[in-house]
């Protein structure tokens, strides 16, 4: 797996979308765009695509696609609506990018040069909203007081819970 950091000046989402898309298909590449404001840290997201991998592995993928199963691991959710919140939105916005040849018969480091291409680059893993990521993975005051883990680990959690919800 390789994780792509960048803004991005997006006017149209589906097309930004796509143009990842094409990247993943031509390079054989599940290719994930997250809103950087949500992702609390690379551990986050390694969890979502250990997680996806080991659910194709075993059958029980909740996606057809396996780029949109890594968003529903990362996002902690079931449904692609509500994960779908979690990815990139019109206008200025920091990305982060999952790059991830799972089979390993892809070319996963001209994906990330492809990637990379899209964006403008910036550091924004782990540059994370605090607010907006309680708010998407609801956590309260009063489970953070609970612990001393803090919200990334929190967060980390929600993605590890999402096969007991089946």
């Amino acid at each position: 797996m390789a994780v792509v950091e960048g803004r991005a000046e997006v006017e149209d989402v589906d097309a930004f979308v796509a143009r990842l898309g094409e990247i993943g298909a031509e390079y054989g590449c599940a290719v994930t765009a997250f809103d950087a404001r949500y992702v609390v840290d690379r551990a986050h997201l390694d969890r979502a695509v250990d997680l996806a991998d080991r659910a194709r592995e075993r059958g029980e993928a909740i996606a057809d696609d396996h780029g949109i199963e890594i968003l529903l691991y990362a996002a902690g959710r079931r449904q692609i609506r509500r994960a779908l919140e979690m990815g990139v939105a019109a206008g200025g916005c920091p990305v982060v990018v999952v790059v991830h040849d799972r089979e390993g018969t892809g070319d996963e480091r001209a994906a990330t040069a492809a990637v990379r291409d899209q964006l403008d680059p910036a550091d924004t893993l782990g540059e994370y909203d605090e607010e907006r990521v309680r708010a998407f993975f609801g956590v309260e005051d009063a489970e953070l007081a609970a612990t001393d883990a803090g919200l990334p680990a929190l967060v980390r959690e929600r993605v590890a819970l999402l096969p007991v919800e089946k």
